[in-house]
């Protein structure tokens, strides 16, 4: 199987001037999107791995956002929230369930959270189902720090950096 993103997997958050973040509460960037699939040769079981490349830097929510990097060694820059949503699996509507366990277990929603494993299901049970092509959009939703904790003298790269890996279940 092969797992692609429309935009080559990168995401231009541009340059934001200090000025024009908040001092008392994140400032939320341009919420941006692409077009995810995933392509196999037959119907294959497969789940979409997330793992956060900035591990501890998320400035909110460890759990549920991945970070945006350190600036100033240890300010934590920012965190970024994705969602898969508009499923179709073989072209059929189907409905984005994650597993925060590997697989053992899972939960319905297009939850895209650090460690989380993500796939669909196309009728009960909630239970992944094999497809040969499945598309969904991934949504980025990012935030900068407030600037009351942070140093920004010089201009800083927005750093966020996350590996999906197609897995077989």
């Amino acid at each position: 199987c092969e797992l692609s993103l429309a935009n080559g997997g990168v995401f231009d958050l541009g340059k934001v001037a200090a000025k024009d973040l908040a001092t008392e509460h994140p400032t939320n960037l341009k919420e941006m999107n692409t077009q995810l699939t995933v392509t196999c040769e037959a119907a294959t079981l497969m789940g979409i791995e997330f793992k956060d490349n900035r591990a501890g830097s998320s400035y909110f929510d460890q759990a549920n956002t991945f970070g945006l990097g350190l600036i100033n060694g240890n300010q934590k820059l920012g965190h970024v929230g994705t969602t898969l949503t508009s499923y179709m699996a073989d072209g059929t509507r189907a409905f984005g369930i994650h597993s925060m366990d590997g697989g053992l277990t899972w939960a319905a929603g297009g939850g895209a959270k650090p460690g989380s494993l993500s796939s669909v299901y196309t009728a009960a049970p909630m239970t992944p189902v094999p497809v040969q092509v499945m598309t969904a959009k991934m949504i980025i939703d990012a935030s900068i720090a407030p600037t009351k904790g942070l140093t920004l003298t010089d201009e800083v790269p927005i750093d966020g950096s996350i590996t999906l890996t197609m897995r077989y279940l």
